[in-house]
């Protein structure tokens, strides 16, 4: 089963509402406004498939990210093997971690701004985990049990400002920086060993096997669960393959215009045009003389 988070706004509604795909229609699921919405309710499966809401093209539809709001959204670094030999380190034996917010993800069509304040910017292709229910301290060996499924995510990263620090935060959590869907898929609906990719106007950039991640999603819902709770809708983008800009010697950025696709088999693809941002005019200082009007 595929599920998504539909904008409305187009159709003349306001809002958004939680829809399942049926090859290239969305059908709205009554009463639930987005699928973090229907996630928090216990049956959710059977909610969803049995939904015979109204119907929408596939084509042309307006995603928000496939959970908007969730409560909590971990990430881990330098989680594949490919990546963590371009970047010359070891294989950990415990995940990087750090957060995002809800504020940092975007729909997976919609522009991606880059800021006035870092030129450095980066793509990362991510397999994303969507909890299905609360998780706390849960065992490996169950931890499948709350996944309600996987979606896709960019990264996108702000590298001289992740730098600036040994602590990574603030180059990963930009406003509407890091697209995610375009849809979320069931677990029995994704291949284990499922190509990942990362296209800059058609040009291949990023290419590997979700079988290459060191820790695995279940291993990783059991080792945040220890820590914190987690809440049915919360995300785990769980690090990204080989071939990121940043470790390219000359390294290659985003620049104003391109198109990156990041694509997951058996999940779709993220189609996301970045755009310069535009310069702010200087804001003279307190007091100063203001120039004549023309």
């Amino acid at each position: 089963m595929k599920l998504a988070t539909l904008r409305l706004s187009s159709s003349g509604t306001a809002g958004t509402v939680a829809v399942r795909q049926d090859g290239d229609t969305f059908v709205e699921i009554p009463g639930y406004s987005d699928l973090g919405a229907l996630l928090a309710v216990e049956g959710w499966r059977e909610i969803a498939e049995k939904a015979d809401g109204a119907a929408h093209p596939v084509e042309g539809a307006d995603l928000a990210p496939v959970v908007p709001s969730p409560s909590k959204v971990f990430c881990v670094g330098m989680n594949y093997a490919t990546h963590i030999e371009e970047m010359g380190r070891d294989l950990p034996e415990y995940p990087t971690l750090f957060a995002k917010f809800a504020e940092t993800l975007t729909g997976p069509f919609d522009d991606i701004e880059l800021p006035v304040a870092d030129h450095a910017i980066d793509w990362e292709a991510e397999l994303v985990v969507v909890v299905g229910k609360r998780a706390r301290r849960v065992g490996e060996d169950i931890a499948g049990e709350y996944i309600a499924g996987y979606t896709a995510a960019n990264d996108v990263s702000m590298r001289s400002y992740q730098f600036r620090t040994k602590e990574w935060l603030q180059g990963k959590v930009w406003e509407k920086s890091t697209p995610v869907g375009p849809v979320m898929v069931t677990p029995d609906e994704l291949d284990q060993d499922a190509a990942i990719t990362t296209t800059v106007d058609g040009e291949e950039r990023q290419r590997g096997s979700i079988g290459d991640l060191v820790h695995s999603p279940e291993f990783l819902v059991s080792y945040i669960s220890e820590m914190i709770t987690l809440n049915p809708g919360d995300l785990i983008l769980t690090g990204t393959t080989g071939g990121v800009g940043h470790a390219r010697r000359p390294e290659v950025y985003l620049a104003d215009g391109q198109t990156v696709t990041v694509a997951i088999e058996g999940i779709g693809e993220l189609r996301n045009v970045a755009h310069a941002q535009a310069e702010l005019p200087e804001v003279p200082p307190a007091g100063a003389e203001l120039p004549a009007k023309a």
